[in-house]
């Protein structure tokens, strides 16, 4: 089983930046697709990024394209997200997850998750 915990979260201003990370604790951290959702109050959990075992594959959601960037460093168990370039409308809770097979857009499909961690960004 793996455990995943965020920090990184904070206040921003419009066109800040800020670095999401993510620490997980269980076996065989490599072989476990992670990615990023978030949760805008009154919206659905949504996807953001994700990243498969190797590093070798990527996927963002497309209002974050060339804005985000996810990134893991299997030999110490984490993964990042680094947020630039932010807008009032990246303000949300954002989870850190994990999935032994290749996780997918949909919540449902994830199998373990952070408590999560406020971003807010002013405007």
């Amino acid at each position: 089983q793996v455990q995943v915990k965020e920090s990184g979260g904070g206040l921003v201003q419009a066109g800040g930046s800020l670095r999401l990370s993510c620490a997980a604790s269980g076996p065989a951290f490599s072989s476990y697709y992670m990615g990023w959702f978030r949760q805008a109050p009154g919206k659905e959990r949504e996807l953001v990024a994700a990243i498969s075992g190797t590093g070798v594959i990527t996927y963002y959601a497309d209002s974050v394209k060339g804005r985000f960037t996810i990134s893991r460093d299997n030999a110490e168990n984490t993964v990042s997200l680094q947020m630039n370039s932010l807008k009032p409308e990246d303000a949300a809770v954002y989870y850190c997850t994990a999935d032994y097979g290749r996780g997918g857009p949909l919540p449902a499909l994830w199998d373990y998750w952070g408590q999560g961690t406020q971003v807010t960004v002013s405007s």
